[in-house]
This record gives C-alpha cells, structure tokens and sequence, in this order.
C-alpha cells in the first residue's frame, strides 16, 4: 500500500526514494515554511547536504514546493497546496512573518492581487510577505 507522500512523487512523475519520501513527509507534517538548514538538521544522519539540496530543487522544479520570500535572505520553502506543476507554480498567495517567533507561514486563502503593469513587463510569478505577530505568539 502506498503512503501519501509516495503517491504524490509519482502524480509528479517522480522516483519514489527515502529521501523524497522523508523530505517530503517532514514538509507536510510542517504548516511554517522551513529553510534548508531547518531541514538539514532534521536528517542530519540519514542523508548529506548536497543530496538534500538536490531534493529541494527537484521539488521546486516539479511544483511540489514554493520558494517562500524572506527579509533576511534565507531560502525558506513550503507545501504547494494548489496543482503546481514544473511548468507553473499557480500558488500565489500571501505569507506572513512573524516578529517574535520568527515562523513564516503560508496564507493560502489571501491571494495577492492582481497588478496592472507598464507595457512590455511580463509576471511570472509574485510574492507578498506580511509581517507582524502570529496568532500564536499574539495570545
């Protein structure tokens, strides 16, 4: 029987390996954006940074994750949740940054909206990151 995370690799078109199967099962098991490092130090023992990296790209590359954007530069990346594909990532929505526990979360139900812009510019794809405090940290 296969788990989730196996079905999904192969809906992509993807080899099913432990690697992919654990990143990939940490990711969902996450709602916050985790950066490489977040990740690195989770498997640590079972696999090294490069082959790491190289899943987080093939990821990219196939629409099962985003680049989540970050004011201090550092990578983050998260769950698409829509039906992105290695053509077009169709996740444009809005993520929010917390300032006391630092955890950037996707906000799937607030879309960014629609830009009319100047001829002769073409959007591929856009970010909009929200700062402020969480519900979590707001209690």
């Amino acid at each position: 029987m296969n788990t989730a995370a196996e079905d999904i690799l192969k809906e992509h078109d993807l080899r099913v390996t432990k690697v992919r199967k654990m990143v990939l099962d940490y990711f969902t098991a996450h709602p916050s954006a985790l950066s490489h490092a977040d990740i690195e130090a989770e498997f640590e023992q079972e696999f090294d940074r490069v082959t790491l990296y190289r899943t987080l790209n093939t990821f990219l590359e196939k629409g099962l994750l985003h680049k989540v954007p970050d004011d201090k530069g550092v990578a983050r990346y998260a769950v698409c949740k829509t039906d992105c594909s290695e053509h077009a990532h169709l996740d444009d929505h809005v993520h929010f940054k917390c300032e006391v526990c630092d955890r950037i979360e996707c906000l799937h139900d607030l879309h960014i909206p629609a830009m009319k812009m100047p001829q002769g510019y073409v959007v591929h794809s856009s970010n909009l990151l929200l700062q402020g405090i969480c519900s979590l940290c707001s209690n």
